[in-house]
Parts: structure tokens; C-alpha cells; sequence
């Protein structure tokens, strides 16, 4: 073998499961194969070797001489939506046992429309991850400022260990009031548990909140260390089972993850939580990857699978992260790449509102057994699949390279008895009614999202990607005047893309309160930065402890400390990456909001600046960063605008705007770069379809990125 592979990235999505496979020069082959939730790692070795083919390689061959590869997945996050995870007690402070099930008041309303947040009568409450009967209380306190109030009474304590032994749990959570203060309580309490579970013979993870996620605001630290023992624990396993997967494959590396705040960590990191939606992240990552080398500044990233549609903002090269999140209607207290998902993918379903009569779109979706389209997929309802295909945008012999064949009538016949007949409509009019339905939703979504950041459209570069994203572009983007709409050759493997062009990266947080007035002297503020300077020490053990079991020495890791800020009195702080490594003295504090005042005047105004205010760090956070192989972005040498005679494939109705048009039918691979495609035409990869309508117009690019434009 002359070709040497190195990265293998991985997106394992509810559909489908695409890899995206890198060589030492940088070029890159995707592929991509049914997801299988009840063994990952066979839909994974599929789509590798759907990949690998392209390149006439086999598995066997090229999995022994990768140096890494990266996983994002969504397994974890739907157990939690599923409330299927492991059995898990908790103890709390006494008095506060029943503070989990209660829950914040926002979550009574997360993921309802504004017209539904309005009728409380429509809130409600999720069943608790921790049932009442698993939690505990035990006496203690500790005040907001880390003083010992109330002592720990460890009898009681030993009491609740013992009676969470007897209930069988699969694992025990401490989570006690301003643990992130002083942890001296919390760390007791899991040392005595720990005493335990060695006294009965078991072993079973026990989560102190203040060795995971030492940060304020109780219910979202609970919640987010519940989340370790409940739902990262079982996903351990199934990344236990790939990683030994791809031993018996010759592998000689550990597999690393997706993260939540955009970079990648090892299977075996403490706080796998933080990969709970590693999917979406990756599509994101692989923008910001690619606009930084293509010099775009303003992005939106735009994602459709088979189960929803996922956007995100990249402002000035920088997407914004979220330190308070909800996810599966849970506020959680992780550093999360800030996006919004509408659960609207090719899979949604699709039915009437037996009470309205009006169609409605999702959320639930077939995942990855496509549609009633798909006669071995045993699905009754109509999804959006079913609908591409009776309006032909899809080809149903070509679906997946050909691996599945779609059955164009059992999908009339489903849409003609669910959705047209009710509604008096043709199966097409139906059918076309649907998908713009659904465009129009995600165009308001996406519009909303932009205008509601104080921004227009037209300061942006859309990518659209993800194996249907293609076949929406027109839809969602048509009126937004976007700068440019761009999509990859690769768009149905762009997050596997994204893992493969992400930093082998850890983080941790930490809670601080340093207020410094604006006319504090020099001893206040070297006081400020000596507390600011202990917390990143404190972080950046912890950092270089991940990596050191990862097989990486100290040497190998760069530090990136970084802080949150916010003027004295202020609700909401900002993430800024520090400009000095170490602080120590105050003229190092002046440095440190100079930072800060200056990112502020980019997210508000110069104007809204408020220094008389004074100056609060609410959060100390440390970043180390390993170097990784990336992918390289495609270059090819510029043809003429005419497409090969080999790449035309005949033509093929499809209907579109109440009436059938011919469209030529282009095969993606065979398109060279500089080749402009008139519409109507469609253009089709192994993954995914590219629809290019009447009155539009796509270019490709020397990057093999197509250029989508309206007339």
C-alpha cells in the first residue's frame, strides 16, 4: 500500500452512521451506511468499508495504521430524551430531596412554542432521572461563601450509602448546596460511600458534583452530574465496544470523542457527559475549519438529518459557547456550542391534527428505517423520505449508492390515505405542500436566529450540509440573501468531517466571585489575580492529568487559560480567552479586562461599555490542546463551465411549483471543478442529493464546493 491513513472521523447519527477517513497528504473519502442502535460498531465497520472501497482498500488493511479516530454520536442524548439510562441514587442535604424532581420552573416549559409557554396549563414535568425513593438527605451546610455552617453528620451519611447498597443502584451522585465553594462536605460524604461499597462487596461509580462539575447553580450541577451516572456510564459501554471493535481490527489508538464545547476527548475521560451531543458539534467544527481556511468570517452552519434541523453562528471566526444549557428539557451546567435544533429531519413523520386539520412535521422521526418508502422498514406512517421520493427528487434505485431500494409506490399510496385524501389534495400537491411546509419552518428559524443575534442574512455565508441538507438548500435559504450558500461535495459526511478537523482538546470550569472596583488599587487587584491564577493551577492539573492518561507528557500540551467576565451588577458574563498565561500582577489584571471591554464592544456596542461599574470573574476555565492530523480542503485546477458529457445521467421528472419539470440528472463525483449546473437539474452522490430548481443555479468550486444561487 502506498496511500497511509491516519484519521478516521465518525458521525453516528439516529440514520445514518458516516466516516470520513484521512491520509497523510490530507485528502479525505467518505462513506456512509445505516445506523444500527443495537450494535454501533456494525453500522460504523459498514460505512468504513463503503468509504474505503472508493479507494480500493479493505478495513483489514487500513485500521492498523490509523493514528486516531473521533466518534460523535447521539445515543446518549436519546437515552436521556428516552428516560432509558441506568439506576442511579442521589444524596442531597437534608431538606433538599425533593429539589431534583421539582426541578427549575423552566423546565416545566422547555421546547414549547411561545404561544404554549403562555397557557400554564400545558406545563409540565418529565419524570426525575432520580426517583424519590433513591434520594437521600444528609445533614450538613455550607454557605455561599464556603463556611461550615452546619457540620456533616457522617452517621447519617453511612445511613444513606447503606440503604441506596440495598435498593440495587448502579450508581450513587452527591451533589450538596455550594459544594463548588468547599467540597470538603461532599468529597467526605463519597470517601463514606465509597467505605461502603467496599464493606458490601460491590463496585459501582460513585459522582462527588465537586470532582466533576464544580460550578453554581444547583439544579444544573445535579442534573449534569446525574447525567455521568445515568446515561455517560451506559454510553462508555458502547464506546468500550467500538474501541475493542477496532482492536480486533488491528487498531493501535484509543478512540477519542466528540466534546461539547467543540473539541475531542478520550473514551476514558472523567466527565464523558460532556459528549452528550456530539453529533451536531462536529457539523459545526467542520465550518469553522473550513471558513478559516477559505477566509469567511460570518458563517451559518446548517445541518439536516434524518432526525432535525441543527443551526448554529460563527461571528468574526468565533461561534459562542453556553455555559447553562437545557438539553432534553434539563438545565445542565456544561460548556456547550450554542445552537438550535427543530426537530425536522428526512425521517419526521408526517401527519393531519385530527383537530385542526393542519399538517404537522415531526418531532419524532423514523431514524434510520427511512419510510414507508422502504418496504422492509416496517414504518406505517409517511416521513419526509416518502415524500421525496413521489416528488422525485430522489432516486429511488440510487438511495445510499443503491444499498436500499425505494418502493415509489407504496409512498403514493401511504401519502395519498394519510395526508391528500384528508385534505383534498393530489398526492402531489400533498407531497410538495409538506416540503414546503417544511422549508418555510426552517427559513423562519434560520432568519429568527440571525435577527435575534442583530444581524441580517447578508453579512453571512450559509453552509448547508448533512445528507438531506442538499436537498433543502433552495427551500430554506431562497429570500434570505445570504452573501453566498455553500455546499460541500461532502456534505452528507461534513460532521464526521468536522471530528476529523477537531483539536484533541480538554476543558474544565470552575466557579469564581472576584469583584474588583473601578477604583481598586494595586493590592486588590493582585489579590484578583492570585485567586484567578490558583484556579487555573487547580484546572490545568486536571487538564494535564486527562492527557496523561491518554499516553501524552506534559511537554506535548499546550495550556489555553480563559475567564468569564461581566461588568459588577450584570446578569450575564462573557467567555474570554486570556491574553497573558499567567497573571501576577496588576497591571496583569488591567490586561484581563482591556480583554474583556474589548470583546464586549463586539457583541453589544462600544457605547453600552460600563468600567465605572467595576469588574466580576465569575469562571476560571483552562483549555490544553494536543496537535492533530486535519484534513485538507480539496484543490483542483479550474475547468471550463460546461460539465463532461460522462457526468449526464438523462433526465427525470420532478415536481416542483405545481407542476412537472424535466431536470437533468448529474452525478456529483463526475463534475469537475469550475462546472456550472443550470436548473432544473439534480445532482447525486452515493449520499446524499443535491436539487437545483428552476430559476437557480449552482457553481463548483476548486474546492469542490457548490455555489448555489438564484436567478
Amino acid at each position: 500500500m502506498t496511500r497511509r491513513i491516519q484519521v478516521l472521523g465518525i458521525d453516528a447519527g439516529g440514520t445514518m452512521t458516516d466516516t470520513f477517513f484521512v491520509d497523510t497528504d490530507g485528502n479525505f473519502v467518505v462513506g456512509k451506511a445505516q445506523s444500527t442502535p443495537h450494535d454501533e460498531s456494525v453500522g460504523l465497520i459498514n460505512s468504513s468499508a463503503d468509504a474505503l472501497a472508493q479507494w480500493n482498500l479493505a478495513v483489514e488493511d487500513v485500521f492498523p495504521q490509523l493514528v486516531t479516530a473521533v466518534y460523535s454520536g447521539t445515543s446518549m442524548l436519546n437515552r436521556i430524551v428516552q428516560r432509558k439510562g441506568l439506576r442511579v441514587g442521589l444524596i442531597v442535604n437534608r431538606g433538599m430531596e425533593d429539589f431534583h424532581r421539582m426541578g427549575r420552573s423552566i423546565q416545566s416549559y422547555l421546547g414549547y412554542s411561545y404561544e404554549d409557554r403562555l397557557h400554564l396549563n400545558t406545563h409540565r414535568y418529565d419524570p426525575p432521572l432520580v426517583p424519590r425513593e433513591l434520594t437521600f438527605g444528609v445533614t450538613e451546610r455550607i454557605d455561599l461563601f464556603g463556611n461550615i455552617v452546619i457540620p456533616l453528620r457522617e452517621n447519617e451519611a453511612y445511613e444513606a450509602a447503606r440503604k441506596l447498597v440495598e435498593r440495587n443502584v448502579e450508581g450513587i451522585v452527591i451533589s450538596l448546596l455550594h459544594s463548588y465553594k468547599n467540597p470538603v462536605h461532599e468529597r467526605r460524604v463519597r470517601d463514606i460511600v465509597l467505605e461502603v461499597l467496599r464493606e458490601a462487596g460491590q463496585e459501582i461509580p460513585v459522582f462527588a458534583s465537586s470532582d466533576y462539575y464544580p460550578v453554581r447553580k444547583e439544579s444544573h450541577r445535579t442534573n449534569t452530574t446525574i447525567l455521568e451516572a445515568y446515561a455517560a456510564e451506559p454510553s462508555r459501554r458502547t464506546l468500550v465496544q467500538i474501541n475493542e471493535r477496532f482492536k480486533q481490527l488491528g487498531a493501535r489508538f484509543d478512540l477519542r470523542v466528540m466534546a461539547s464545547h467543540g473539541g475531542t476527548i478520550s473514551w476514558k475521560a472523567k466527565e464523558l457527559a460532556r459528549t452528550v451531543v456530539s453529533g451536531p458539534i462536529g457539523g459545526v467544527i467542520g465550518a469553522r475549519s473550513l471558513s478559516e481556511r477559505l477566509g469567511y468570517r460570518n458563517i451559518a452552519a446548517t445541518d439536516i438529518g434524518g432526525t432535525s434541523f441543527d443551526m448554529a453562528l460563527i461571528v468574526q471566526g468565533q461561534f459562542t459557547i453556553q455555559h447553562d444549557p437545557d438539553m432534553a428539557r434539563l438545565v445542565l451546567s456544561l460548556p456547550l456550542v450554542q445552537m438550535d435544533s427543530v426537530g425536522s429531519g428526512a425521517g419526521s413523520y408526517v401527519r393531519i391534527d385530527p383537530y385542526t386539520q393542519a399538517i404537522k412535521i415531526g418531532p419524532d422521526s423514523a431514524g434510520y428505517r427511512v419510510g414507508v418508502c422502504w418496504p422492509e422498514s416496517g414504518v406505517e406512517t409517511v416521513t419526509i423520505s416518502d415524500c421525496h421520493v413521489v416528488l422525485g427528487y430522489i432516486n429511488p434505485d440510487h438511495f445510499l449508492g443503491g444499498q436500499i431500494k425505494l418502493d415509489p409506490e407504496r409512498a403514493r399510496k401511504a401519502i395519498e390515505e394519510q395526508i391528500a385524501r384528508p385534505l383534498g389534495l393530489s398526492v402531489e400537491e400533498a407531497a410538495a405542500g409538506v416540503i414546503e411546509l417544511l422549508d418555510t419552518r426552517l427559513r423562519d428559524h434560520l432568519r429568527a436566529m440571525i435577527s435575534g443575534k442583530g444581524y441580517h442574512p447578508s453579512e453571512f455565508v450559509c453552509f448547508s450540509y448533512g445528507g438531506a441538507g442538499p436537498v433543502h438548500t433552495y427551500g430554506y435559504t431562497e429570500g434570505l440573501d445570504f452573501e453566498d450558500v455553500i455546499i460541500p461535495a461532502w456534505a452528507a459526511g461534513f460532521s464526521a468531517f468536522g471530528c476529523a478537523a477537531a483539536d484533541f482538546e480538554y476543558r474544565y470550569d470552575k466557579s469564581l466571585d472576584i469583584n474588583v472596583a473601578p477604583d481598586a488599587g494595586a493590592a486588590e487587584k493582585l489579590e484578583a489575580v492570585a485567586v484567578l491564577q490558583s484556579a487555573w493551577n487547580e484546572l490545568a492539573e486536571k487538564v494535564i492529568e486527562e492527557f496523561r492518561l491518554n499516553g501524552y507528557s506534559p511537554e506535548n500540551v499546550t495550556l489555553f487559560p480563559g475567564y468569564r467576565m461581566m461588568y459588577r451588577g450584570q446578569l450575564n458574563d462573557l467567555e474570554i480567552n486570556s491574553p497573558l498565561a499567567r497573571v501576577e500582577t496588576a497591571e496583569d489584571w488591567d490586561r484581563l479586562t482591556e480583554a474583556f471591554e474589548e470583546t464586549y464592544a463586539r457583541v453589544y456596542a462600544k457605547a453600552a461599555r460600563s468600567p465605572e461599574l467595576g469588574f466580576t470573574i465569575t469562571g476560571a476555565i483552562m483549555r490544553g490542546i494536543v496537535p492533530s492530523v486535519k484534513p485538507r480542503i480539496p484543490e483542483e485546477p479550474l475547468g471550463g463551465a460546461t460539465p463532461p458529457k460522462e457526468a449526464h445521467r438523462g433526465q427525470r421528472p420532478f415536481y416542483f411549483r405545481k407542476k412537472w419539470v424535466n431536470a437533468d440528472i448529474w452525478e456529483m463525483d463526475a463534475l469537475k471543478a469550475g462546472n456550472q449546473i443550470e436548473g432544473p437539474a439534480i445532482i447525486e452522490a452515493p449520499a446524499t442529493t443535491l436539487v437545483v430548481p428552476p430559476g437557480w443555479s449552482t457553481t463548483l468550486d476548486a474546492h469542490r464546493l457548490f455555489h448555489l444561487k438564484h436567478r
